[in-house]
């Protein structure tokens, strides 16, 4: 029997588990993958959106300005990468100046601090690579990057350590009301609890609509990228926007916080909510659009592209709350863009609203920060000396792009929550994201996964599930 049972392991679910673990309450995150931030927010623009965008008293608006002013502190608590750049949006038709006008006001009745229009050559003093057809922007800046893996991470591995649970690879197929609290079925057997919260991504609207009359419509909002190298990453200092449209914001460039540059996504509605795939014509598309803000956009340094998808309900605004007709059972619902930049304040805000139902107080030893695994890539020779004189494993480098050692890799693997496959590592180290996309380090990667989790070679999987590495037979001696 729990007190809080929480459905899904990304961004929005890991920030609402954070902020219970601050009450004594018995809480478990139930995630269908073999990790966090296995879906949505593990494939998205990275981007800490200022709040100019949303229409003015909705919860994307609340919860995108709130967000956004607490993400800095939270990064030097959890200790993840965050980065105040500023962002910019382009207009490129002196008829769309009013339009233009009308999203800095919009911006500013949300409460979103210093937005200016800009123009004139001020614009290409600062962006010397824009398009020379751009005719004004809007300059927020309190528009921010970071580094999507790392705080959903950093979010989850603060829960556990304050107790809360996470059960993996468990598939909920089925929520029943039952007495004054909800039946949780699922393929690892029976979750009893007083409280349900619903942060299942795409979804989130299968589980609504087995507890509520009103009914919830999510579409998945397919979203294609493409990654280029570190050499590419001072293309722009700002995150640089379009004009946006009903689809979204469109095709931004964006510097990332690891040095690489950014462009996409794409938006296309479709029906599969797996469907992750990147597509010739996506990428094609991705192209044509960032070659309108910035001709010379360098993406013949493409190193990946990737697809995520967003939850677009239809009713257009974030479902956070109880439904009337299903108390105890609390929505985090149809949380697309600005999702990740809004995870701080959903997570504060139902997390007050589920202490409060359940008069649970807050506990005395909470312990609110976390150190992230050294990265020696960024440390100074003296930071790197004293790692590998207490662990010699911070000087053995296994991936040569990202310069990440065994120690790190080590580390990531021990942690709480820590890694069970490839992309686990790679989500924590970054092992594998450079240039040569793990061609090099994942054979050893391997190696260090299968001695530590004590498993064959044959067992170890990129992404959990049947994502299996190797097939065959291995002989004994290489064992």
């Amino acid at each position: 029997m729990y007190d809080v049972v929480v459905i899904g392991a990304g961004v929005i679910g890991s920030a609402i588990a954070r902020e219970l673990s601050r009450y004594e309450l018995k809480t478990v995150v139930l995630e269908k993958e073999e990790d966090v931030c296995c879906g949505t927010s593990k494939a998205n623009s990275a981007i800490v959106h200022a709040g100019f965008d949303a229409k003015p008293g909705t919860l994307k608006a609340k919860m995108n300005v709130e967000g956004s002013k607490r993400m800095e502190a939270l990064s030097k608590e959890l200790d993840f990468p965050y980065k105040r750049n500023g962002s910019l949006v382009l207009c490129f038709s002196l008829e769309d100046l009013p339009r233009l006008q009308a999203l800095k006001e919009k911006g500013e009745e949300n409460g979103v601090q210093g937005l200016e229009i800009v123009s004139g050559e001020r614009i290409w003093e600062m962006e010397p690579n824009l398009s020379r057809e751009v005719k004004a922007m809007l300059y927020a800046p309190t528009g921010g990057i970071v580094c999507p893996f790392k705080l959903t991470i950093a979010l989850a591995e603060n829960a556990n350590v304050n107790g809360v649970e996470f059960q993996f690879n468990t598939q909920v197929e089925n929520i029943k009301k039952c007495g004054k609290g909800y039946v949780v079925q699922t393929n690892k057997g029976v979750f009893e609890t007083s409280f349900v919260v619903n942060a299942a991504g795409v979804y989130a609207d299968v589980f609504h609509n087995m507890v509520s009359r009103k009914k919830l419509s999510i579409t998945p909002r397919k979203g294609e990228y493409c990654l280029m190298d570190k050499k590419a990453g001072s293309f722009v200092s700002h995150t640089i926007f379009q004009l946006p449209t009903a689809m979204g914001k469109g095709v931004l460039i964006t510097p990332t916080v690891h040095g690489n540059l950014l462009a996409g996504p794409t938006a296309e509605d479709i029906s599969d909510k797996e469907g992750v795939q990147t597509t010739a014509h996506g990428i094609e598309k991705l192209s044509k659009q960032a070659r309108v803000s910035a001709k010379n956009i360098p993406l013949h340094m493409t190193i990946t592209s990737f697809a995520g998808l967003r939850a677009t309900e239809a009713g257009g605004d974030f479902v956070l709350g109880e439904p009337e007709d299903a108390p105890g059972f609390f929505d985090a619902a149809g949380i697309e863009s600005p999702g990740l930049s809004s995870a701080p304040a959903i997570g504060l805000y139902l997390a007050e609203e589920i202490s409060q139902k359940a008069g649970a107080k807050k506990k005395a030893d909470f312990q609110n920060t976390r150190k992230d695994i050294p990265c020696i890539a960024e440390a100074s020779k003296e930071e790197i000396q004293a790692l590998i004189a207490e662990d010699p494993a911070y000087g053995n480098v296994i991936c040569r792009c990202e310069t990440v050692t065994e120690g790190e890799i080590l580390n990531a693997i021990r942690r709480p929550l820590g890694a069970k496959s490839l992309d686990g590592v790679k989500r924590r180290t970054r092992a594998g994201m450079g240039r040569c996309q793990s061609g090099f380090c994942s054979p050893r990667t391997m190696e260090i996964l299968a001695r530590e989790l004590g498993k064959s070679p044959l067992e170890l999987t990129k992404a959990g599930g049947a994502s299996n590495l190797l097939t065959g037979v291995i002989k004994e001696e290489f064992i």
